[in-house]
């Protein structure tokens, strides 16, 4: 056979097979930020105290979702429905994976890992080609058989059970985690080890999941960026409409609620960690790979404004991490596709964390098997300008926050919100768009809204098999959505 011939032959055999997800999908660098307020970025609150330039240079880049919201006001089950793709209610993970607290009532039933079982998004890039790198904070299993090494990622840098550091200076006290010098911090050293493993798969389609530990407690930062806003807060204070940082807040008892962003160290955090997702989006433009990589960034609940310090201020976004109300669910949002259309760059339609999973399968040009389950549709839609279908989202909280939250769940249907309190059934109505700040319970004036409501939240509880309060030895028995 001459030469010609030959490389026919091959050209034809290399064309009939199918290139996989790996050969022609985009990278994907998730960041994950821990406790992070949507109103902590500038993108989302011009007059915001904190300065995050990069934050919003990435917004200005990509889409910015204002009602993107999490599937949980706390960590780990947020954490869940992103690796997974579904409500945490499915498999019992619907706390922080530690939380027990109880109150009038016992908690619901705490499954306290994400089954191995279950197939992550990792497992799915890596199955298909891709390189999978997790980096910080895990806070999905309590033992090493649960961490991202068993959970489809190919390296694990930081990633165990604790949901805290110990210290975001080194030494770390972290099983999976080198320390550094003693004048390290946290933030910077994961964005370094990041920067490292892109730089070694500039050649290989990767999935870099960042998940950051900052800005969760303890509240530490590099001395010279709090010194920074130590004076910014001085300079504030001077100003004729300065007003108290905190109030009496009225809940089911009296608890304070930050009302003005002016924690130097918590800023100084913030300051951080932007400069830090700074460092990354550079890399992808020094190594030219930005026009061939998905960046998103997140949070996996509302900012910490009633309790533990109460270090940040979400209003007009009523209550906070741990809060089925907005402050506590509704999160900083920003997909980065190159594809994307430009001419919408922000997008008010709502979503939530159980779309990541089903989005980045689209971007990848991965099917998921027929038999999967997945309570998120693809945002790539709305990526392009396009049209989501209208559809429910839920939260399911059967839990004693220990930042003063209630258990509940709730309802999201166009602007409307129905909240249902889990001790005595008691519901709540809000209209989102005019009434952000959750202050106006218009219920009583809708009665047939709130029951249709209703009806479509505890025919979720049901397709989830949704579990809830418990009575404790000789006491009361708790509300029940079968009343």
């Amino acid at each position: 056979m001459c030469c010609r011939a030959i490389i026919a032959s091959l050209m034809l055999l290399f064309s009939s097979c199918p290139l996989s997800a790996a050969d022609d999908g985009p990278n994907f660098v998730f960041i994950l930020v821990d406790d992070f307020g949507y109103m902590d970025i500038g993108a989302n609150n011009p007059g915001t105290f904190y300065e995050t330039p990069n934050i919003d240079r990435l917004a200005g880049e990509g889409v910015l979702f204002t009602q993107g919201y999490a599937a949980n006001p706390v960590c780990s089950p947020t954490r869940y429905s992103i690796m997974t793709g579904k409500y945490p209610s499915r498999v019992d993970a619907t706390n922080f994976f530690s939380g027990a607290r109880s109150g009038k009532f016992l908690p619901a039933t705490l499954n306290n890992r994400m089954p191995l079982s279950d197939v992550t998004i990792a497992e799915q890039l890596r199955d298909n080609g891709y390189r999978t790198f997790f980096l910080g904070k895990w806070h999905l299993g309590p033992t090493p058989e649960f961490w991202p090494e068993h959970q489809g990622f190919d390296v694990n840098i930081g990633g165990h059970v604790r949901g805290l550091p110990k210290s975001y200076f080194s030494p770390y006290s972290n099983p999976r985690l080198s320390d550094g010098p003693k004048v390290e911090h946290l933030t910077h050293r994961l964005a370094d080890e990041a920067i490292k493993l892109i730089e070694e798969s500039e050649d290989e389609k990767f999935l870099l999941y960042l998940s950051f530990y900052t800005v969760h407690t303890p509240l530490q930062a590099p001395k010279p960026l709090v010194q920074k806003y130590r004076e910014k807060a001085a300079w504030l204070t001077e100003q004729p409409e300065f007003g108290p940082e905190e109030q009496v807040w009225e809940t089911d008892a009296e608890r304070k609620v930050r009302i003005r962003q002016s924690h130097p160290t918590y800023a100084a955090m913030v300051e951080s960690l932007d400069q830090n997702v700074g460092r990354i989006l550079d890399t992808l433009e020094e190594l030219e790979l930005a026009d061939d990589t998905v960046v998103v960034l997140f949070s996996d609940n509302g900012g910490l404004s009633t309790s533990e310090g109460s270090p940040t201020s979400n209003l007009p976004l009523r209550g906070g991490k741990g809060w089925v109300y907005e402050g506590g669910i509704r999160e900083p949002m920003i997909i980065k596709w190159p594809d994307a259309e430009r001419s919408n760059p922000v997008c008010d339609v709502p979503v939530i964390s159980v779309d990541f999973y089903p989005t980045i399968l689209d971007l990848a040009g991965i099917d998921a098997p027929s038999e999967m389950v997945l309570d998120g549709v693809s945002l790539v839609p709305l990526l392009k300008g396009e049209k989501l279908p209208e559809r429910d989202l839920f939260w399911h909280y059967p839990h004693y926050s220990n930042q003063g939250g209630f258990p509940g769940g709730a309802i999201r249907r166009g602007d409307y919100k129905l909240i249902e309190r889990y001790e005595d059934g008691r519901t709540h109505l809000y209209n989102t768009r005019d009434d952000v700040s959750e202050t106006t319970d218009i219920a009583a004036d809708h009665p047939e809204l709130v029951n249709d409501l209703r009806n479509r939240l505890h025919q979720w509880y049901k397709e989830v098999d949704a579990k809830f309060l418990r009575a404790k030895d000789g006491g009361e028995d708790p509300w029940s959505p079968d009343q």
